[in-house]
């Protein structure tokens, strides 16, 4: 075996000394690549950690802030809106007394009452209303609840009003029209001998306009009406013969009696009928 050849340049204890320290140095360096592994970022995480706090921090700051600030701009705004409404109330409550009292003053000086009172006829005028009212359309009829003994409530016969300021002006108005229209009116029956007779007076004088004739008897409302024209008329009995709004009470008789001197003519004649003025002309020859 041969020696290996030494010199003076050689180092004698190089190989011991890199045979010692090497396996502690490389100890060091795993364990350190051991704790890099197992902790690798740890000073990130701790910045984005408090980075994350230091936002919720200020989120709830702001957020505190916002709403103490928004409770009182709240409650002013609700307590504003309250008084706003009690304001208005009290303004309305002010003009409506004010309107109710000129309303109150302005009826005294004029004399008007707040509840206007029922028109009430008197027997002409209920007779002229009811007379308008049949003789409108034959197809008027007064009412089965009607108590022929009473006088007729207005509103049931008359078009207008009757408790209008002008009701009183309208009840002149339609017993003056009823009577114009109708200068000549009898109420008969259709079935009577005596109501017969006198139609047959009455077609001999050729009245123009002719006369407006009413059989009751044969109406639906004949049992109202014939005992409300005798209340109306103290006649007791048909035929009952009106010129100029005034009953003629006086039997056919008489009538005929009327008829032959010529008062009955002329009564109808101031009525506004004219005598023989229906009659027809003959022709020239």
């Amino acid at each position: 075996m041969s020696l290996p050849r030494v010199n003076s340049r050689t180092p004698l204890h190089q190989d011991h000394r890199e045979s010692s320290f090497s396996p502690p140095m490389s100890l060091s360096l795993h364990v350190a690549q051991l704790a890099a592994a197992f902790h690798p970022r740890k000073p990130k995480q701790r910045t984005t950690f408090a980075a994350l706090l230091i936002l919720l921090c200020l989120t709830g700051y702001i957020f505190i802030a916002q709403s103490t600030y928004m409770s009182p701009s709240l409650a002013l705004r609700r307590s504003d809106s309250a008084a706003a409404d009690q304001l208005a109330l009290a303004l309305e409550t002010i003009q409506n007394s004010r309107l109710s009292d000129v309303s109150n003053k302005h009826g005294l000086k004029k004399g008007h009452h707040p509840v206007k009172l029922p028109l009430k006829l008197d027997a002409g005028e209920e007779l002229a209303a009811v007379t308008s009212f049949l003789a409108s359309l034959p197809q008027n009829v007064i009412p089965p609840t009607v108590d022929p003994s009473l006088p007729i409530d207005p509103q049931l016969v008359l078009d207008f009003d009757t408790r209008g300021s002008r009701a009183r002006d309208e009840v002149k108005a339609i017993v003056e029209d009823v009577w114009t229209r109708n200068p000549v009116f009898l109420y008969s029956k259709l079935y009577s001998p005596a109501s017969r007779e006198l139609k047959s007076i009455l077609s001999g004088l050729h009245l123009r306009p002719a006369p407006t004739i009413i059989d009751v008897d044969v109406r639906d409302d004949a049992e109202i009406l014939m005992p409300m024209l005798s209340r109306l008329t103290s006649s007791p009995e048909l035929p009952l013969l009106i010129i100029g709004g005034k009953p003629i009470l006086s039997s056919v008789s008489k009538i005929r009696a009327l008829e032959k001197s010529g008062e009955l003519q002329k009564m109808i004649t101031s009525a506004g009928s004219i005598v023989n003025g229906a009659k027809k002309k003959k022709g020239r020859k």
